[in-house]
């Protein structure tokens, strides 16, 4: 473990909220908020970046602080009148899985997923603005997920341009490299979430917080079960 890592590990064991489950920590089930809610739990399983099943993720579920939760089942229900659906990639993020990011991150002989997920960096430049050694999923307020259009029990998602977790300037919200139809489905989802009290992270058109956060300085390592 190099000394950048130590102090890492520390700063965490200060930080996080540790407990038996889930619930114990006030994280809700959002899908007992708004039934519809599409689940698409990557780091549950092996397709991710990783390439493998993180560190924490037991089950695909979507874990959320009750305020969160509630504030996504008003979007989803909003949607639903346009035909609109959310399909969610990620929300409470244990901060084992974080630390499981960075060890992936630092590991440069691992080069599997570049083509798809990170084709135009090096994989050293991952760790920063995309990868960090924290991470506000942990504070239980924050989701990543995206729009798809329902015709009947059918629903696809919306081009919004790029996939999710793609490490590239085209998966910055507002990127002038995507198409007006591609840009358009990006601001639809921004507009539907702002609506709620969610704030999208600019490099990033898939992932948004809650604000005012309800737990903003506090970080849950508690495993999705």
């Amino acid at each position: 473990m190099t000394a950048q890592q130590a102090t890492i590990e520390r700063n965490d064991s200060r930080a996080v909220g540790s407990a038996d489950n889930a619930e114990s920590v006030g994280l809700v089930d959002a899908q007992s908020l708004a039934p519809g809610l599409q689940l698409d739990i990557r780091y549950a399983g092996s397709d991710n970046f990783v390439g493998a099943p993180i560190d924490g993720y037991h089950a695909p579920r979507c874990l959320l602080l009750r305020p969160a939760a509630q504030a996504l089942a008003r979007v989803e229900r909003d949607l639903r009148t346009q035909g609109l659906r959310l399909r969610v990639f990620d929300c409470y993020r244990p901060m084992r899985a974080v630390r499981h990011f960075v060890r992936w991150a630092a590991d440069l002989e691992d080069q599997a997923s570049k083509p798809i997920y990170y084709p135009r960096l090096d994989k050293r430049e991952l760790l920063g603005d995309y990868i960090a050694p924290t991470s506000g999923h942990s504070r239980g307020a924050t989701v990543d997920l995206t729009l798809e259009r329902c015709d009947g029990a059918t629903c696809a998602p919306l081009d919004m341009g790029t996939p999710f977790d793609f490490f590239d300037s085209r998966a910055n919200t507002d990127a002038a490299d995507v198409t007006a139809l591609q840009r358009g489905n990006r601001d639809r989802l921004r507009a539907a979430m702002q609506r709620e009290g969610f704030r999208n992270y600019p490099l990033e058109w898939w992932h948004y917080t809650l604000q005012p956060e309800p737990s903003p300085g506090r970080y849950y390592d508690v495993p999705v079960r």
